[in-house]
């Protein structure tokens, strides 16, 4: 597909015009570049091998909150797909099932590593447990998830945070069997989504290319997948700020 005057210039009011399909997949991934959540002040505090198995407990006590839901953030998107948007439809039923069901619930594999850093499947599970920026994030995927169209909400959820996934874990799990002596067992939880959210992002990315088919919605994909990336960056850089800093 090659560019339109109107979709390489804006159109004649001055609004962006439809970008080609290699130009929007270039700027959805310029959306998330210099908000990475892997570049975070927790994530290179982590990679580093500058955390303790404390710090690791509250980042599980908060990462259950934000991941836990994700089936429920993806059932709204699901319901707000209309039925003739099939592959869409379908990919979203994919993740839920991989999420909740397959082989063992990724939430499951979480509490094990947490139970590994000290805490309990109690603690973890307990909202009160988590910080206000959590909760900003989790309440966001909801409000996302809810109100937007599916493709901005695919845009958002699976694009802007999702996505990240694989590049943040390959940088943690090498220091957690190196530097912090977990076993294999206690961090399945990250080598799984090393895979998975692979290629949760990649068909996420593809369903946005293929049904964001105005300039409109293009944009609205756009914002959303930068605030998506901001969200998680602070998210992130909280959870240092709130459990690290305090105990240097």
């Amino acid at each position: 597909m090659t560019l339109t005057a109107d979709s390489a210039a804006g159109t004649a009011d001055g609004t962006p015009g439809l970008l080609s399909r290699d130009d929007f997949r270039a700027a959805l991934e310029n959306a998330i570049k210099g908000r990475e959540a892997k570049n975070a002040s927790f994530s290179k505090a982590w990679a580093d091998g500058e955390l303790t198995r404390e710090h690791f407990a509250r980042w599980a006590e908060n990462h259950f909150h934000y991941v836990g839901p994700f089936a429920d953030y993806l059932g709204y998107i699901y319901g707000n797909t209309p039925d003739k948007f099939t592959d869409a439809k379908d990919f979203t039923l994919q993740n839920m099932y991989e999420e909740e069901l397959a082989d063992i619930r990724h939430t499951d594999l979480l509490i094990r590593f947490g139970e590994a850093c000290g805490t309990t499947r109690e603690r973890i599970e307990d909202p009160e447990n988590m910080n206000a920026v959590t909760r900003g994030l989790q309440s966001w995927c909801y409000a996302v998830a809810m109100r937007e169209h599916f493709v901005v909400a695919t845009a958002a959820l699976v694009v802007g945070l999702e996505s990240q996934v694989p590049s943040i874990y390959k940088k943690q799990i090498i220091p957690l069997r190196e530097s912090y002596g977990f076993t294999e067992d206690e961090i399945e939880f990250f080598d799984l989504h090393i895979t998975s959210d692979e290629v949760h992002g990649e068909r996420g990315y593809q369903i946005v290319l293929d049904h964001a088919d105005t300039p409109e919605l293009q944009q609205r994909c756009l914002q959303y997948v930068r605030w998506g990336a901001e969200m998680r960056f602070s998210y992130t850089r909280a959870l240092y700020d709130t459990y690290v800093a305090p105990t240097l």
